[in-house]
């Protein structure tokens, strides 16, 4: 009789390679099968070991290319054939990462699942900008939301509790649809002026900056075009951000040169 494999549910944190935690490295060291997000780093991936079969189940805007319920089925078929399975998910697989849905197809199957949780994208930005998440005087609390809905549904931002000014708003996949974002949280009272920081690629050699306002956040966004995984910061503590010449980041207000290593 096939020993039955087991799964896990492994964060693979924002993308440097260094912000795994020792359980993650570990895990990751053990998988005959590596399922991976798009989001995951390349970095990060190439930690994987060598004899580990990469599988890419990466999901894009507008574009699924592997549906969720094939991903949960792909979960338990290698499970089942005994492999020992590596679901690595861009930053911490409870955060915006399904991976409840996936933990419960696994646990309906009979398949042991383990979850490793990862640092958020969010941590990892904060850490890398030193803007904080909450700051004494300025947000007394922070909420993660998603800027982009499950099969493409419109977004659900009628909540005016989110344009509350003591707690920044992270704002994650919201890259396409922060026109409307912006929109809406300026008609819930949110000030025009609030500001934002953007960041791309947090933590990896490809990171970039946006800083910006509110009201322009759209258009400075289309003007700068960035790729990858971008995650917006919204609120007052994003005034205590401090850019320096050594750092990767454009103000698109004072240049409008292409975007390039400092």
């Amino acid at each position: 009789m096939k020993t039955r494999g087991r799964v896990f549910l492994v964060g693979a944190g924002p993308g440097d390679p260094e912000l795994l935690t020792l359980k993650a490295a570990r895990v990751l060291e053990l998988a005959h099968v590596v399922v991976h997000d798009r989001l995951v780093s390349p970095e990060v991936l190439a930690l994987a070991p060598s004899t580990a079969r990469l599988v890419p189940v990466g999901k894009a805007p507008t574009s699924h290319p592997v549906p969720q319920e094939r991903i949960n089925e792909i979960l338990v078929e290698l499970a089942l054939e005994g492999q020992t399975v590596v679901r690595l998910k861009g930053g911490d697989p409870f955060i915006f990462g399904r991976g409840s849905e996936e933990a419960e197809a696994l646990r309906a199957a009979g398949v042991p699942v383990e979850i490793v949780p990862g640092i958020t994208a969010a941590q990892g930005a904060a850490s890398v900008t030193g803007v904080p998440l909450t700051h004494r005087g300025l947000a007394t609390g922070v909420r993660y939301v998603t800027g982009h809905c499950r099969s493409d549904r419109p977004l659900d931002l009628e909540r005016p509790g989110l344009a509350d000014t003591q707690t920044t708003l992270v704002v994650y996949m919201g890259a396409a649809n922060i026109a409307e974002i912006s929109e809406r949280l300026i008609a819930h009272d949110m000030p025009a002026a609030t500001p934002v920081l953007v960041i791309a690629n947090a933590t990896t050699p490809r990171e970039r900056r946006l800083t910006s306002h509110l009201e322009r956040i759209a258009s400075d966004m289309a003007e700068a075009r960035l790729t990858g995984p971008v995650l917006f910061l919204i609120g007052d503590v994003v005034s205590l951000y401090r850019s320096s010449p050594a750092e990767l980041f454009t103000h698109l207000a004072a240049v409008h040169a292409p975007l390039a290593h400092a």
